[in-house]
């Protein structure tokens, strides 16, 4: 990365756990027929509203979101249907 320099961090080439914070993350398209391509570990939002998921199981569940509220959930998929929640974001 431009600017960035790598030995700046002293968590360099450490892993990132389950409880540690959020490293990475890319807006999601919602679509009521693709998977997610990466599974996030929770989900954040510009504008509140709903997000209709789909969980590894197929099981589906509609979440109301807040700006700015990470959510710690792990869907495959976000759907279209359903999803009123806009400028979504998976975090991993």
């Amino acid at each position: 990365m431009e600017g960035h320099q790598m030995n700046e961090d002293p968590y360099f080439g450490q892993a990132p756990g389950m409880l540690g914070p959020l490293i990475e993350w890319a807006e999601i398209t919602p679509s009521d027929g693709e998977d997610l391509a990466v599974r996030p570990r929770a989900l954040d939002c510009a504008v509140g509203g709903t997000v209709a998921m789909v969980s590894a199981t197929g099981s589906e569940a509609t979440l109301s979101l807040t700006p700015g509220v990470p959510y710690p959930v792990r869907p495959v998929r976000i759907r279209a249907t359903g999803t009123t929640a806009t400028g979504i974001v998976g975090l991993w």
